[in-house]
């Protein structure tokens, strides 16, 4: 515990932030509140009554209080009343601004080339730097605005460059040194959002952004998987981070809104977990306006599977709560955000630093857009750089890697140690001479399949691209067809071919990213088993099962399935039990299996492992060490 506090006060003298002993152990709960309803605030009576609402039901530490959006900016008297407020009910306070002129016309923004948008962003800073000694800039500080002052300011430079150069410049000369001439001592934080792989054509600046502001947070909402954005549940843990391995120790945040309620409560406590299950010292609920306006429904957010032991009971949720004296039944949100924190609590501090299959993302690149959230559905714990990881067994490249110039002599440099290197398919598609200085393979044409052999079917037909290889220069180690057994064609799911000491692995990737849900468990076991030479522990197991993976010999298993799954465990040998740290429950090592292992034998793969069986309720995560 020494060491611990030790840790939080160096952690604050280096950020320059206060630290502040919360009401939860190793993370603290913020709550954002847009312009609309601070300018409320100027009546006391309203925010009393309000904030009453919030406070009964959910233990807060901070409050982010907006001083502008959509052009509205909140007068300095009322943002002093609400300070002093919270001040006094021991919430410490700090700032935002949302640089929106219109967030109902597609989320307009401000055209940072404009003399007067210049003019009126610059009044906004040094207005919220008055105020507040941080503040957090709330994911809107990019620009979409093709007006004639910007296509004429943009000139011969692709929209990407113009705006990452505008977006940079406007975030130094207009925001950060207007708002410390005001306040020297103030802390500017900008949040980015959860688009991360389109962020360059917006001018959100990952290379720069990070080091030119004090800190920066990530937006942790999936919500619907199958909405417009198509964000996958693991989004909430993975883009914490890859954030954190942009500048470590300057990702404050993560940042979650109701969106995806509406599936059941489940969905919204599993964003508010998964973001804690990356470290992030501090989550921000959005919005204050959501937490007091949300009502809790059983017939939309009580989920089929509840009754079944889940990590969250929305019946135990709903039972009566007292946090400030008074007793309350749940009515809100609000409630179920204060039940997730309590549950986690248990544990979130005992967890250590996050490892997983480190992905290599240069900056400023696209390619396999948010693929690396889809493998970590399938049980691959994922851990995304912008810089070439060279301390690794494994490394990861999807099609994103084909920005690096320098690509092909850093694959090499690899392979020569005796490391391993898997591509996807796509990277290969996009580079192919390249490529072929180390293997001549081939990406051009497609295929449907649904039978993987031993490995298992798939229940629909699956369309692929077929990657294509000189005979014994590389092999195949999963192969697919239609059918594959009996039939009369087959392709690579994965593909070796070796090189100098070590392998250039080609993982194929549906044409659909969602069809690795459909891949059979054999499938994803190949893929898991090739991909986690770095690690201590694989899972085996169906899709939509996600492994998370600690320094400190824990793990997370959780599932994302609707219905009870069964799971296996493989860990080195030496680990003889695991230790469920929730229940205290010991599960002891499964018998070995003599099966010869035909896979293992042909690739000389060292596999050996001790195996648990672990069964996950529907949407439930447990904890274990080893």
């Amino acid at each position: 515990m020494k060491r611990f506090v030790i840790c939080v006060f160096l952690f604050a003298m280096t950020t320059g932030l206060t630290a502040f002993a919360g009401n939860y152990d190793g993370f603290k709960v913020a709550v954002y509140t847009r312009a609309y309803e601070v300018e409320k605030m100027k009546d006391l009576q309203w925010l009393d009554s309000t904030w009453n609402i919030i406070s009964s039901q959910l233990k807060v530490d901070k409050i982010y209080l907006e001083t502008h959006r959509d052009l509205l900016i909140v007068p300095g008297e009322t943002l002093e009343q609400a300070k002093k407020y919270f001040l006094d009910k021991g919430i410490e306070v700090g700032g935002g601004i949302t640089y929106t002129i219109n967030e109902a016309n597609s989320f307009e923004t401000f055209c940072y080339s404009d003399p007067e948008h210049r003019k009126k962003v610059q009044e906004i800073a040094e207005h919220t730097a008055k105020y507040f000694d941080d503040f957090i800039l709330d994911d809107f500080f990019f620009t979409s605005c093709k007006s004639d002052i910007e296509i004429e300011a943009k000139g011969n430079k692709s929209w990407t460059q113009y705006r990452l150069d505008l977006m940079t410049e406007a975030g130094i000369n207009l925001v950060i040194n207007p708002s410390k001439k005001i306040n020297p001592n103030v802390k500017i934080i900008i949040k980015y959002p959860n688009w991360y792989d389109h962020f360059q054509g917006l001018g959100f600046d990952l290379e720069r952004g990070p080091h030119i502001f004090d800190g920066v947070w990530s937006g942790t909402e999936t919500r619907d998987p199958s909405s417009a954005q198509h964000l996958q549940n693991y989004l909430g843990y993975n883009i914490v981070r890859y954030f954190e391995n942009l500048r470590p120790g300057h990702n404050f945040g993560g940042w979650v809104d109701s969106g995806g309620s509406n599936m059941g409560m489940d969905r919204y406590a599993e964003q508010l977990w998964l973001t804690m299950f990356a470290k992030a010292p501090e989550i921000a609920l959005f919005a204050y306006n959501q937490l007091i306006g949300v009502y809790l429904n059983p017939e939309i957010h009580r989920t089929p599977w509840q009754g079944q032991g889940t990590s969250f009971d929305y019946d135990e949720m709903m039972k009566p709560v007292n946090l400030n004296g008074q007793t309350v039944i749940p009515t809100t949100i609000a409630r179920a955000a204060g039940y997730t924190f309590e549950k986690i609590n248990e544990f979130i501090s005992k967890l250590g630093n996050p490892i997983g299959i480190k992905s290599y993302k240069p900056y400023h690149s696209l390619g396999d857009d948010f693929l690396q959230n889809y493998l970590g559905m399938i049980g691959l714990p994922m851990d995304m750089y912008s810089e070439f990881p060279t301390d690794q067994k494994v490394v990861l490249l999807t099609e994103q890697a084909k920005y690096d110039p320098d690509i092909i002599s850093k694959i090499k440099d690899q392979l020569t140690k005796g490391n391993d290197i898997i591509i996807t398919s796509n990277l290969l598609k996009a580079i192919p001479e390249k490529i072929a200085d180390i293997a001549e393979l081939r990406a051009d044409k497609k295929a449907l399949i649904n039978d993987f052999g031993m490995s298992g079917k798939a229940n629909k037909d699956i369309l692929l691209t077929q990657v294509l290889y000189q005979t014994n220069d590389a092999w195949e180690i999963s192969s697919a067809g239609r059918p594959l057994t009996g039939g009369v064609s087959g392709y690579p799911m994965m593909l070796r071919a070796p090189y100098s000491k070590g392998n250039l692995y080609v993982m194929t990737i549906p044409e659909d990213f969602g069809n690795l849900y459909d891949l059979p468990a054999g499938v994803l076991n190949i893929f898991r088993q090739v991909l986690s030479r770095d690690l201590d522990l694989r899972i085996d197991a169906p899709a939509k099962v996600g492994l998370f993976l600690y320094d400190n010999d824990m793990f997370i298993v959780e599932s994302f399935l609707d219905e009870p799954v069964t799971i296996k465990v493989h860990a080195k040998e030496g680990v003889d039990k695991i230790t469920d740290l929730l229940s205290g429950t010991v599960i002891d090592k499964m018998p070995k299996d003599n099966t010869p292992n035909t896979f293992r034998y042909r690739f000389r793969l060292d596999d050996k492992n001790n195996v648990f069986e672990v069964t996950l309720p529907p949407h439930s995560y447990r904890l274990f060490s080893k």
